[in-house]
């Protein structure tokens, strides 16, 4: 299944907020309208939800999130944490967090098309895994920093991660730990996401 490259809106009128995938928010009372026309959801559906909120947030197809997942089952620790702390160390979701994009696809456009540097050099893989202590700078070229400027004077400058530091004046980040995956400010739960795909096997 490819990445989802339809209307936005349409999914979060469904899913609910998806900061990574569109900076609109879904109006008031949608979710009561939908579940006076949909009744009660079964298991199945609450799982599938919960899995496809997760996907279209980090801007991922089927393929890439089951090969995340396992992974994630395959290291030490809670499963759903894990597979959190992979997709939140992914260099596109790192931009996003920073401010440095808006959004996780603008994050991955600033990537493919090699405006990034991680530790000096140029990396064009948006699924990148950061690591402690890597330094995330924007190339020095004016067209990179006049795009890379645009996102930060339009990002509304939510507070940081501990695991991160933007040094917004020199176009620089810095990844200082693993995310602690309690900070993941998304309502998602993970270990839905786990059992869908243990279901599926």
């Amino acid at each position: 299944m490819s990445r989802y490259r339809g209307p936005r809106f349409k999914k979060i009128r469904r899913l609910g907020a998806l900061p990574g995938l569109t900076t609109k928010n879904p109006k008031a009372g949608n979710d009561l309208r939908n579940q006076l026309h949909l009744g009660k959801k079964s298991q199945y559906r609450i799982r599938l939800e919960e899995k496809q909120k997760l996907r279209f947030h980090y801007g991922l197809t089927e393929q890439q999130l089951l090969k995340y997942v396992h992974i994630a089952g395959k290291a030490k620790g809670s499963t759903g944490q894990v597979l959190l702390q992979l997709l939140e160390m992914r260099l596109d979701n790192i931009l996003f967090r920073l401010g440095i994009a808006s959004t996780i696809p603008q994050a991955r456009q600033l990537v493919n098309h090699r405006h990034i540097l991680v530790n000096g050099g140029i990396v064009d893989i948006p699924s990148y895994r950061c690591k402690p202590r890597d330094i995330i700078t924007v190339r020095d070229e004016q067209k990179s920093k006049s795009l890379v400027q645009n996102y930060l004077d339009s990002s509304s400058h939510e507070e940081l991660p501990k695991h991160l530091t933007l040094h917004p004046f020199q176009y620089k980040g810095s990844v200082n730990e693993i995310l602690d995956s309690k900070w993941v400010n998304l309502k998602i739960n993970e270990l839905l996401v786990v059992e869908y795909y243990s279901r599926q096997t």
